[in-house]
């Protein structure tokens, strides 16, 4: 088994392109790398901080680092991970910055951005309402089917990733037209947008849920580019991604006095402490905002 394969065995596919980058790199780099130690790893984190400052980088290499040995395992290359017991001390912080996302009327203005094409106009309206109403990652976005749809009951069903668990979450009423008109007559046009001269539709096989314009499924990175390129103008000096708007959905539901449990629920947490992270007091939220834009120093 290469480890492409393994990776996506293991990862969601963003992630899985993410480490087989940095795998390739430390390779690169590193031609003996199935034979390293524990000597040889902490040496090229080192060579890593002399060209890196931020921790989250590191952290992130590091992490890549760990599955390939990992995969080694796995394989029965080795017996060992000489990554196992590498643990970076960097200070990271894991608080959810607040004041740096949007409140439900904000998000309600991305929902509501005008579009040039009629029915890509409807497709990304359906991109959008999952963002800002079920505050989906574009990885569960990309694994959504048209059966997972259910316009009767008007819900949507979720499948696991190795983040979040699997759930069944209720449409907006609003949304409940929208999906149809999008399923029934926008979503086939699509398929069809990519006709070969034979006449077979070449899309058609696939029975995601959102078409790209060419006829084929939206992959996670699609979803990820459209958002930064479709929603930075609308907030220039703000970070809007997946990510931001997740949070602020979230983070929005506690505010309003939403029962964490069921918060967690929605969101598809694992643990509550994840959703934890979304529940820091308004004097820590305060303080962060002063920080940012009246740093004291």
């Amino acid at each position: 088994m290469n480890i492409e394969t393994y990776l996506k065995m293991h990862y969601s596919t963003s992630t899985s392109k993410a480490y087989k980058r940095e795998i390739d790199i430390y390779l690169s780099n590193y031609p003996t790398a199935e034979k390293a130690n524990y000597k040889d790893l902490t040496n090229y984190i080192g060579l890593l901080r002399k060209r890196y400052s931020k921790a989250s980088t590191i952290g992130r290499i590091v992490s890549s680092l760990k599955v390939y040995y990992d995969y080694l395992c796995f394989c029965g290359v080795r017996n060992d991970n000489p990554t196992k017991a590498i643990k970076l001390r960097d200070k990271q912080s894991r608080d959810i910055q607040l004041q740096d996302l949007f409140t439900t009327e904000e998000l309600e203005i991305l929902l509501n951005r005008k579009e040039r094409y009629t029915n890509l106009d409807y497709r990304n309206k359906v991109l959008s309402s999952l963002l800002i109403y079920q505050a989906l990652h574009p990885g569960e976005i990309e694994n959504i089917l048209v059966e997972n749809i259910d316009l009767n009951t008007g819900s949507i069903y979720i499948k696991p990733t190795f983040k979040t668990n699997s759930r069944t979450l209720q449409l907006k009423p609003n949304q409940i037209l929208l999906f149809h008109q999008y399923i029934n007559e926008i979503r086939p046009k699509l398929l069809g947008s990519n006709l070969p001269p034979s006449g077979e539709l070449k899309g058609a096989t696939s029975n995601s849920l959102l078409i790209g314009i060419r006829g084929g499924a939206m992959s996670g990175e699609d979803i990820t580019k459209h958002i930064k390129r479709s929603f930075k103008e609308l907030y220039p000096n703000r970070k809007v991604n997946a990510q931001t708007i997740r949070q602020s959905v979230i983070t929005n539901l506690l505010k309003q006095g939403h029962d964490l449990s069921l918060v967690q629920a929605f969101a598809g947490h694992k643990t509550p402490s994840t959703t934890e992270r979304y529940k820091q007091s308004e004097i820590e939220t305060l303080q962060a905002a002063v920080n940012k834009y009246h740093p004291l120093q």
